[in-house]
């Protein structure tokens, strides 16, 4: 299987480029025709330089081993016929120097508070199996050094 993303940028006309005082504001077109707004991020590249309203790779990083968790627990949630009502993860990513020093996405904590339909009575052992598994499936998770760890909510 292949997946394509475009990422494209250009330089503002009124802008030098070589003295690093340049946009990165810039746009990722996924192959379904949606269209993102992207920039470095605030914290690495400083405004007016960075956009903030914009998702940053960083950002992208943590969804994309968010959603591919919740994809995947959903997934196995249906096939024990479970019905889940509602999942929400308030993922949270640490920039840090990794064991070679340089700077990583470090750890990525992910916390989903799952909502079960009323007569889905699960107790948090079966709830956490459910997270395990999905963590095993995910090959985003599969895919990265980074340390994942989940707090349910």
């Amino acid at each position: 299987m292949s997946y394509n993303v475009t990422v494209f940028w250009e330089k503002n006309l009124d802008e030098v480029f070589v003295d690093n005082k340049y946009s990165r504001f810039h746009t990722w077109i996924f192959d379904g025709g949606i269209e993102l707004a992207a920039s470095s991020s605030p914290h690495v590249v400083p405004l007016p330089m960075s956009n903030a309203s914009a998702v940053d790779p960083e950002e992208a990083f943590i969804a994309s081993l968010s959603s591919c968790h919740m994809l995947w627990f959903l997934s196995i949630a249906a096939e024990k016929n479970y019905i889940v009502e509602s999942y929400e993860d308030s993922a949270e990513g640490i920039l840090g120097k990794n064991e070679d020093g340089k700077l990583a996405m470090t750890k990525v904590t992910l916390k989903p508070k799952v909502i079960f339909n009323s007569k889905t009575t699960l107790s948090r052992e079966q709830v956490d199996e459910l997270h395990h598994l999905a963590h095993e499936k995910c090959f985003i998770a599969s895919s990265v050094k980074t340390k994942i760890t989940i707090q349910q909510i």
